[in-house]
C-alpha cells in the first residue's frame, strides 16, 4: 500500500505498554499494517511500562486532534482520566488487549480469556485421561500476576470447567509481576512437595520457558511431565516443537489487531457499531454492548504438534495475507 494511501483517512496513535516481549512488538507490527489496509497512518507510542509516561503520551497527543487513540493500557484505572479527557476533545478512543471498564470508550478488541480458560481445560481432561486412563491427577497451575484480571480469568474458566472431575486435584500459585524466575522456583519447590505431579498449566509461555528450565535441572526429559500454557508466543511453539509442551492455547494477538483496523472507521466517524457475531481473520467473536461501550471478544485456539506450523498463529510471526475490509 502507497504511504499516500495509508494517510487519506488521516492519522491513529497507538499507545503501546512496552516493548519488552513479542506479544507487544508483533502488536505494533500487526495495527500499523492493518489501519493502512483501510487507510490510517499510525504512530506508536512507547510507554516503557511506565504509567506516568503513558498518561503523558495521552495527554500530548490529544492536543493533536488524531482521528483517533488505540490504547493497549500499562495500568487501566489511571488512565481513565486521560480517557475522559480524550473523548470530550473528540478524540474517540479504543482498547486494545486488556478492558478497561471504568469509563465509556468507543471500542474494545479482546480475547475471550475466560474462553482460554476453557479450552486449557478441556485439553488438560484429554491429556489426562491419555496418561492416566481417565480426567485425574495432579496439576500445578501457575498463574501470573494475581493483580492482572487476563490471569484471573483464565484461572476462573479453567476451574469452572475443571470443578467436575473431582479425581484432579490442583495446585494454583502465582507468578507475582509475570516474572519467569518466580515461576521456575514454583515448578522447582512443587516438584520436590509434588514429585506426583502429572501436568503443568502456566499462563504465559516465557513462564513455560522458566518451568522447563526447572524440569531439566530436576532431571526431567520432554514428555516425563505434561506441559500446557496459554498466550502462544513463539517460545511456546519451539517448546511443542522440542516435545516439552503439548498444548499451547492461543491468544488471538492477529485478529485483535485486524478487529481494530475493521471497526476503526465506525468509531472514527461515529457511527453506531452493531451487537452481534462478526468474523474476524476466520474466528467467530461476538460483539456486546457493555456499560464501557462496544467490546468485541475473539475465541482463542488449542495449538499443538499437529498444527503447529499453521501461519494463522501470531507466533509463527506471519501475519495474514488476506485483506482487512472495514464493518459496513
Amino acid at each position: 500500500m502507497s504511504s499516500a494511501l495509508a494517510q487519506e483517512k488521516g492519522t491513529i496513535y497507538y499507545m503501546v505498554p512496552t516493548l519488552l516481549d513479542e506479544f507487544q512488538t508483533e502488536s505494533v507490527n500487526a495495527i500499523e499494517s492493518f489501519l493502512a489496509q483501510v487507510g490510517y497512518e499510525t504512530v506508536t507510542l512507547n510507554a516503557d511500562n511506565k504509567t506516568d509516561v503513558q498518561q503523558s503520551q495521552m495527554n500530548d497527543t490529544i492536543l493533536l486532534d488524531p482521528e483517533a487513540i488505540v490504547i493497549a493500557p500499562v495500568d487501566f484505572n489511571a488512565l481513565t482520566p486521560s480517557i475522559e479527557r480524550a473523548r470530550e476533545a473528540g478524540v474517540p478512543v479504543m482498547i486494545f488487549d486488556r478492558q478497561i471498564t471504568s469509563t465509556k470508550v468507543d471500542f474494545t478488541s479482546v480475547a475471550g480469556t475466560v474462553e482460554i480458560g476453557h479450552i486449557a481445560a478441556r485439553e488438560i481432561q484429554r491429556l489426562l485421561e491419555e496418561k492416566n486412563g481417565s480426567v485425574s491427577g495432579k496439576v500445578l497451575q501457575v498463574l501470573g500476576d494475581p493483580g492482572d484480571p487476563y490471569t484471573l480469568d483464565i484461572q476462573q474458566g479453567f476451574e469452572e470447567r475443571m470443578a467436575d472431575h473431582a479425581d484432579v486435584e490442583i495446585i494454583s500459585l502465582p507468578a507475582m509481576q509475570w516474572e519467569a524466575s518466580n515461576a521456575g522456583s514454583i515448578v522447582a519447590d512443587q516438584l520436590l512437595a509434588n514429585p506426583d505431579i502429572d501436568l503443568i498449566f502456566v499462563h504465559a509461555a516465557h513462564l513455560a520457558v522458566a518451568a522447563v528450565a526447572s524440569l531439566e535441572a530436576a532431571g526431567k526429559k520432554p514428555g516425563d511431565l505434561l506441559l500446557v500454557s496459554s498466550n502462544g508466543a513463539p517460545v511456546g511453539l519451539d517448546l511443542i516443537r522440542q516435545g516439552w509442551e503439548q498444548v499451547e492455547v492461543e491468544q488471538p494477538l492477529y485478529a485483535q489487531a485486524a478487529a481494530i483496523a475493521m471497526f476503526a472507521d465506525k468509531v472514527v466517524n461515529g457511527e453506531e457499531i452493531a451487537p452481534g457475531t462478526y468474523d474476524v481473520l476466520g474466528l467467530e467473536s461476538e460483539l456486546t454492548i457493555e456499560e464501557w461501550g462496544p467490546n468485541l471478544k475473539i475465541p482463542g485456539a488449542a495449538i499443538t504438534s499437529e498444527n503447529v506450523d499453521e501461519p494463522r498463529f501470531w507466533g509463527n510471526l506471519t501475519p495474514p495475507s488476506d485483506p482487512i475490509k472495514p464493518v459496513e
